[in-house]
């Protein structure tokens, strides 16, 4: 392991040429023509827009993957319950990402507002915040919406800022996710509430959608996406060492919550401005200077200060430095949720409007793997009204399911595409009885039998 922890400390990495690096291979590109779908408050049925999903073009040089999509996700978005009048729109983005990521040894470059990476189907992640802070002058909340600006304008810095991931939950979709002035994007660990293990939003039950992949404890989450320093970002479980040895478990955040119940200091013991004492409207949780960082020493499933660790992963079997979507032990997410509040590396990425280098297109053969096994899920069962098939892990293929009776006459198709995890079957107008759900990816084919009973 000391061999590797040098190699990266020198930003070398095992993956940095051509169609081997995962920086290049991981993207969900859209190769069937499908686009996305919303919801709209109210209807329960998916409208389909005039947008494709995913991502639509791969590209790279000897230093750069570039990673064209309109951000849009397969999975549908919306909708958003806390008055955004926003839909997750056509972003037209080509995001600029290292191949060679570095480790940053000078002044740490802190996230902030806006884009801070990008998720592997295409669609932004933002950091904790959402733009409002305390004012201490007026004694209330101020930037964002609804609110008067803060003093000194959006950038201002403010010693008490919102965490967006518990004040706008009712703002969040199925997936945890909301589009800022059309920016589809998610601040969080992209798999659907109703997939937690402690349901904290009743969104899915009336708006059903799923995320980007579904948490399995069993195995090794997959990568998610990059960050703005070109470091990989991977779901919330890894190996329990970091050397791949040890298991599956949770990979923990360094962060807690401090005992206060008055906001006067921040957690390095700085005196800063009040912000308003803990209560039921401000919750401890509510400002991201609520947190703060305890080092595991020893502990290899607790992550650093930027939310990631050096280790072994299936996709970098050397070793590279990682980010992780972050969860408690009830799948919720948890802070810093996924990349910050500073980055370990140097943050070169961003988004261009134009490609200047010479370039090589990458021609995606993500889920053509056909000796991938994917596990599934068919549940209820029995059922009276709805039969769901649902993927474990990520899917990168595009799986076909078929419902037919006992004596095998197709009653419905549907498909799971790649970047989501479900597909549901209306069974309510069937007669009681015993069915099939017949499901296939590539080689693999599987079938389940389920019970139609009111």
């Amino acid at each position: 392991m000391r061999k590797l922890f040098i190699a990266l400390s020198l930003g070398i990495t095992p993956f940095s040429f051509a169609q081997t690096n995962p920086a290049i291979t991981s993207w969900l590109q859209n190769t069937t023509g499908l686009m996305g779908s919303h919801y709209v408050s109210g209807n329960s049925t998916a409208i389909q827009d005039a947008v494709e999903a995913n991502v639509q073009t791969v590209q790279y040089s000897s230093n750069w993957v570039y990673v064209s999509t309109n951000g849009i996700p397969a999975y549908t978005t919306g909708p958003f319950l806390d008055g955004n009048p926003s839909l997750a729109t056509d972003q037209n983005a080509i995001f600029k990402i290292p191949l060679n990521p570095v480790q940053n040894t000078g002044t740490l470059t802190a996230t902030s507002g806006g884009n801070i990476g990008i998720f592997i189907n295409g669609v932004a992640l933002f950091d904790y915040r959402d733009g409002v802070a305390w004012n201490n002058a007026t004694s209330a909340l101020c930037g964002g919406p609804g609110n008067p600006p803060c003093p000194g304008g959006p950038t201002a810095s403010m010693p008490w800022n919102r965490d967006a991931v518990p004040a706008e939950k009712p703002g969040f979709d199925c997936s945890k996710g909301h589009p800022a002035m059309g920016n589809y994007h998610h601040h969080q660990n992209p798999s659907a509430y109703n997939l937690d293990l402690n349901v904290i939003s009743a969104i899915c039950d009336l708006y059903a959608a799923d995320g980007l992949y579904a948490i399995n404890p069993a195995e090794h989450s997959p990568l998610i996406g990059y960050a703005y320093d070109g470091f990989p970002i991977y779901g919330a479980y890894g190996y329990a060492n970091a050397d791949g040895t040890g298991g599956i478990v949770r990979i923990k955040s360094g962060y807690q919550l401090r005992n206060i119940t008055t906001r006067t200091v921040w957690a390095d013991g700085t005196d800063v401005a009040d912000g308003p004492a803990v209560s039921t409207t401000y919750p401890l949780g509510y400002f991201r200077e609520d947190y703060e960082f305890v080092s595991h020493p020893g502990q290899a499933d607790y992550l650093d200060e930027h939310n990631g660790r050096f280790c072994v992963t299936p996709e970098y079997p050397a070793g590279i430095y990682c980010y992780f979507a972050t969860v408690d032990a009830n799948h919720n997410s948890a802070y810093p949720y996924a990349v910050g509040p500073t980055y370990y590396g140097v943050k070169t990425a961003g988004t261009v409007t134009s490609i200047s280098e010479a370039v090589t297109t990458y021609t995606s053969t993500a889920g053509i793997d056909e000796t991938k096994k994917i596990d599934f899920k068919v549940f209820p069962n029995p059922s009276a009204d709805i039969i769901m098939v649902q993927t474990t892990g990520l899917n990168s293929n595009e799986i076909v399911i078929d419902l037919t009776d006992a004596n095998g006459k197709l009653i419905q198709t549907q498909t799971i595409q790649k970047g989501s995890t479900i597909a549901y079957f209306d069974v309510a107008t069937l007669y009681n009885g015993t069915y099939f759900v017949h499901v296939k990816s590539g080689a693999q084919a599987t079938s389940y039998s389920v019970v139609i009973a009111e």
